[in-house]
C-alpha cells in the first residue's frame, strides 16, 4: 500500500503524515504550494505536487507521479469563501474519484463531515455551501466501484488523542480530536471491513483498534 495524503498540509492532513510515519505506512504527502513542498522535504518526507483547482489532465499527471494505490481526501476550500468550496471540496474531490477510477485505484478514504446527509441542519450551521458540497461529494463516491471509506468526525478540537472513539449511527452531537481522526484514518487504511461503510464518530470510551475492525 502506498498512500497518496489529498490536503496533507490541512490540520488533519498534516497530523495524518504523522499518523502514517509512526505507523510505518507507506505515504506521499500531496501538497499545492512550493514553500509546503520544501518543508516537508526537507524533513526526508515525500511528496508530491497536486492542486485541486487544476485542470483533470493536470490532477491525472500528479496522481500518476505519486505512485499511490491508495489515495485520502482530506482536503477543503478551509473557509476561503462559497466559490472555492464548491471548486476544491465539491469539483476537486470528485475529479480525484474520476481519476481513481480510470487509473485502477480502488481505495479511497474521503474525510467528510457530520451533518453532510442531514440537509436539516445545514442552515443553522451557517456553512450551508461547505455541508451541500461534502453531501453531493459523498453521493457521488458511494456511486463509483471504489473502495471506499467516509469517515464523519464530530466537532473537532486540537485536544491530545485519547485512542479512543464512539461511533455513532447517527450523530448524537460530541466532539473528536483531530489526532484522534488521524488514528481512525490509519486504522481504516488497513481494515478490509471498512469499505463500502460510513462512520460518524466522538470521542469515547472504546479503543479505535476495536471499533475500526
Amino acid at each position: 500500500m502506498k498512500v497518496l495524503i489529498i490536503g496533507a498540509h490541512g490540520k488533519v492532513g498534516r497530523l495524518l503524515v504523522e499518523e502514517l510515519q509512526a505507523q510505518k505506512i507507506d505515504f506521499v504527502a500531496g501538497l499545492r504550494k512550493e514553500e509546503q513542498i520544501k518543508k516537508y522535504e526537507d524533513k526526508g518526507i515525500a511528496t508530491q505536487y497536486i492542486n485541486l483547482i487544476d485542470s483533470a489532465e493536470d490532477i491525472r499527471a500528479s496522481i500518476a507521479a505519486s505512485g499511490a494505490d491508495t489515495i485520502v481526501f482530506s482536503a477543503g476550500a478551509g473557509g476561503a469563501g462559497d466559490d472555492l468550496t464548491m471548486e476544491i471540496d465539491l469539483d476537486g474531490a470528485i475529479k480525484t474519484m474520476d481519476i481513481a477510477q480510470d487509473r485502477g485505484i480502488k481505495r479511497y478514504i474521503m474525510v467528510s463531515a457530520v451533518y453532510s446527509d442531514d440537509p436539516s441542519k445545514w442552515n443553522a450551521s451557517g456553512i450551508r455551501p461547505y455541508y451541500t458540497a461534502k453531501h453531493y461529494a459523498d453521493k457521488y463516491l458511494r456511486g463509483t466501484d471504489l473502495d471506499y471509506t467516509i469517515v464523519h468526525p464530530g466537532t473537532l478540537t486540537d485536544d491530545d488523542a485519547t485512542g479512543k472513539v464512539k461511533i455513532q449511527s447517527n450523530y448524537e452531537g460530541g466532539s473528536v480530536s483531530r489526532q484522534d481522526v488521524a488514528k481512525v484514518i490509519a486504522q481504516a487504511l488497513k481494515t478490509p471491513s471498512t469499505i463500502k461503510k460510513d462512520f460518524n464518530f466522538v470521542t469515547g470510551d472504546e479503543d479505535i483498534t476495536d471499533v475500526i475492525e
